[in-house]
């Protein structure tokens, strides 16, 4: 198990800004998203309209990316997502794998809300939900022989623990997958952003409830810091950038709902980021060693 204990007074208020956030904006995501709260993946010439076909294929185009996909004989058959939001991809690997699967996030109402999803399609006996801390997840040391972590990663005020938690968790042999929100790797001429890009990325920071911006190499580097082998990485923002423009539209058609105008605000900001070369999304898969 995890020995860490102590969290700073900075993270626990950030923890605390995240966890009200989800409980208060959850049931909104679900109207405009499904039950997936994360991008989609989309052909960059014929992009499809329907945005929960587009995050069904997110999922299996990450366990392509990881050798997963296409031989069931390496399927998972105990999985953890963590920052599962509403459990949709946690039932979708309960359902498409056959695993055993467990989703972890801060949000009492995500996981009241995907208890009831997983109940009504009749997968109680496979996947399960539980709050929990991302940075001192509750599960022994080499628990799982597969981690998933789509979208968590930006939320992590400390990535090193973060990181450390994920691998720690993993059985040797493991599977990881981190799929998060970054900001553009920088060239060796680059010592850091620019003020006009962090500026933009501190707005959507401080309404989202993030953490320090990132690139993709950091995570690569965070990993390799580790016991890892096969570690490989890739800038998915052409395959995710129509995501927030539909987002954003379909946020607005069921805006008597009542969705938060800094939200709206929020979409149209990572749509920019997306557009200005700001904003990358990346994905990292590697193994744990044997």
């Amino acid at each position: 198990m995890s020995t860490r204990t102590q969290l700073s007074a900075e993270v626990v208020t950030l923890q605390e800004g995240i966890e009200k956030m989800y409980d208060e904006m959850s049931a909104f995501w679900e109207v405009i998203l499904g039950e997936h709260i994360h991008q989609g993946y989309y052909d960059p010439d014929t992009p499809t309209t329907d945005i929960r076909a587009a995050q069904f294929r997110m999922i299996d185009e990450s366990l392509r990316f990881a050798g997963l996909l296409e031989d069931p004989s390496k399927f998972p058959k105990n999985a953890i997502d963590v920052g599962c939001g509403l459990g949709g991809t946690t039932r979708y690997l309960g359902k498409k794998c056959g695993a055993k699967c467990v989703g972890v996030t801060l949000s009492p109402y995500q996981v009241q809300r995907a208890s009831e999803l997983v109940a009504a399609q009749g997968l109680s006996d496979k996947v399960s939900f539980q709050v929990a801390n991302a940075l001192n997840l509750p599960f022994p040391d080499g628990h799982f022989d597969f981690v998933w972590s789509m979208e968590c990663g930006e939320h992590m005020p400390e990535r090193e623990q973060f990181i450390s938690e994920l691998v720690r968790v993993a059985a040797p042999g493991a599977t990881i997958i981190v799929a998060a929100w970054c900001h553009r790797d920088l060239p060796p001429s680059e010592q850091s952003l620019k003020p006009s890009e962090k500026q933009h990325l501190d707005k959507i920071r401080t309404n989202f409830h993030l953490a320090e911006w990132c690139s993709v190499a950091d995570y690569v580097k965070l990993l390799k810091s580790h016991l890892v082998e096969n570690v490989k990485s890739d800038d998915w923002s052409k395959y995710v950038t129509p995501f927030w423009a539909q987002a954003t539209h379909a946020a607005l058609s069921c805006n008597d709902k009542g969705f938060p105008d800094d939200g709206l605000a929020a979409m149209g900001w990572m749509n920019e980021g997306y557009e200005k070369d700001i904003i990358k999304f990346g994905i990292v898969t590697c193994r744990k060693a044997k």
